[in-house]
């Protein structure tokens, strides 16, 4: 086993990268899946020290054959284990076959699968069905999925939980809830977004011993971004800056009675190092909000002949927060739209332009699956199905950045040509008003000189990291969008929460 790698690949890729190893290398398959097995075996004995009675489903083709060898592992091991197959063992082939008749010359208990099969076990490994799944689990697959998942022990997955597409992180009928994911080769970049981190709990990844050159065949399909370069991107500053060499942040937002989501984004940007801040928002709230957070220079702004001077001072401009609907945010809108500057486009800046669209590289747009959905004439069902197509699709269609929210946020560049993968973050940011501050988190990077897509990974990943350390400090439930700020300034200045 080894720390998790940044490249991320499709199914087919990683079938692709086993083949080399095998047919190229001169590998033996057998000696890859023993390999399989035997990281399985040493993750359950580390994360399940006192399980004794290992209760193993098995299918068919490859993915038994792993379990097939952890369960032959743990039972030499002096373990109980046990193996429930959906399928005859005598109708395996290759080297899952091998590993079925090793199993059976250590006396490994095997059985047609049963839900009373399950009872005393505690703890199950999913060894049903890999990477190649392609349509709903149906049948006697779905009911051991439900009894598996019903059941009071953990499970641990192997390579994929089954009925979770490899590609896309979508559910396919019903899938299988692991405590972890032992998977292998290559990541699966289904594992991490959509109801993949639901779906498979702690991934860990073990390569199998396959030669790191081989990988230089396959180009990964995505990337996930873990902040490794942040001290190269956001360097210490020099002691003689100012600053007008951090950027002017125009926010443009706040209709009558949204004041506090243009607000936040504007926090937020100030808190991520943008020197300046300026918010355009409607007269009735310029003033209260000035007296709250004096920092910030709130403007009333009625007519578009009052935005312009904003407009042309700022280095560039968040737009959507608490923009609304009405008149005056679609004048707003068009105004902006009209400038020459780099946008961050939220909220009901993208409702606006889903229902007149445009296109432009200078600009990133962050929508929610639901605002995805408007923007490409779809549903959210039909996004979250496949998030990947989803996001590049809104980048193709609309040009520079898209950004798809949600587990797993998703980042591509039409102009890169790239797609990176966020893993910070957690469910207690399913709250109101976390989109507006990762508005002002996008925002104030731009202003402080990183390239749009640069941004944009990196925004995504300080606002979950902020997220994070928010929640470890008081939990995830009742988590505020206002609580990140703090948080925000300790990560973009590479300090921990524990620090």
């Amino acid at each position: 086993m080894r720390e998790l790698p940044v490249e991320l690949y499709r199914a087919a890729q990683v079938r692709e990268l086993d083949r080399i190893a095998i047919q190229e290398r001169g590998i033996p398959g057998y000696t890859l899946m023993s390999r399989a097995g035997a990281a399985a075996f040493n993750l359950l004995r580390e994360r399940w020290p006192d399980a004794r009675r290992i209760g193993v489903i098995c299918g068919g083709g490859n993915n038994a054959g792993d379990g097939y060898v952890a369960a032959r592992l743990a039972r030499q091991a002096g373990l109980e284990a046990r193996i429930l197959t959906l399928v005859d063992p005598a109708q395996l082939g290759g080297d899952a076959q091998i590993a079925w008749r090793d199993a059976c010359a250590a006396e490994v208990p095997i059985a047609p699968f049963a839900a009373s099969g399950l009872a005393d076990a505690d703890l199950l490994v999913d060894a049903m069905l890999g990477t190649g799944l392609e349509r709903e689990v149906s049948g006697h697959w779905r009911e051991a999925i439900s009894a598996m998942n019903a059941h009071s022990a953990e499970i641990l997955a192997l390579d994929i939980p089954t009925g979770l597409h490899a590609d896309t992180g979508a559910i396919l009928g019903a899938a299988i809830h692991a405590a972890a994911t032992m998977t292998f080769i290559g990541l699966k970049q289904g594992l991490f977004t959509g109801q993949g981190p639901a779906c498979c709990g702690e991934v860990r990844f073990a390569d199998l011993g396959v030669p790191p050159d081989i990988y230089l065949a396959i180009h990964p399909a995505c990337w996930r971004y873990a902040g490794e370069d942040l001290s190269e991107l956001l360097p210490r500053r020099s002691r003689s800056a100012h600053k007008g060499h951090f950027g002017h942040v125009l926010v443009v937002g706040g209709d009558q009675g949204l004041a506090g989501a243009a607000r936040m984004t504007a926090e937020a940007a100030a808190r991520c190092g943008a020197g300046l801040i300026s918010v355009a928002t409607r007269a009735v709230h310029a003033g209260l909000q000035a007296a709250v957070r004096p920092e910030l220079m709130f403007h009333g702004i009625e007519v578009v002949e009052e935005l312009t001077p904003l407009l042309d001072r700022a280095t560039v401009i968040a737009i959507g927060p608490g923009l609304g609907r009405s008149d005056w945010g679609r004048t707003m809108l068009n105004a902006v739209f009209a400038s020459d500057k780099p946008l961050v486009v939220d909220a009901d800046g993208l409702n606006l332009l889903a229902i007149e669209p445009g296109y432009r590289d200078s600009w990133i747009l962050t929508p929610h699956p639901g605002e995805t959905a408007r923007l490409l004439k779809m549903t959210p069902t039909q996004v979250e199905a496949d998030r990947f197509a989803a996001v590049e699709e809104v980048a193709l269609r609309y040009g520079g950045v898209a950004v798809l929210k949600g587990a797993g946020s998703l980042i591509a560049s039409r102009i890169d040509g790239q797609v990176a993968l966020n893993t910070t973050g957690n469910p207690g940011m399913a709250s109101g008003g976390m989109g507006d501050v990762l508005t002002g988190v996008i925002a104030a990077l731009v202003a402080q000189g990183l390239p749009l897509f640069t941004a944009a990974k990196a925004g995504v990943y300080l606002h979950g990291l902020a997220g994070d350390q928010a929640a470890l400090a008081g939990g995830e439930r009742g988590l505020l969008a206002t609580d990140l700020l703090p948080f925000l300034r300790q990560a973009v200045n590479g300090i921990s929460a524990t620090a």
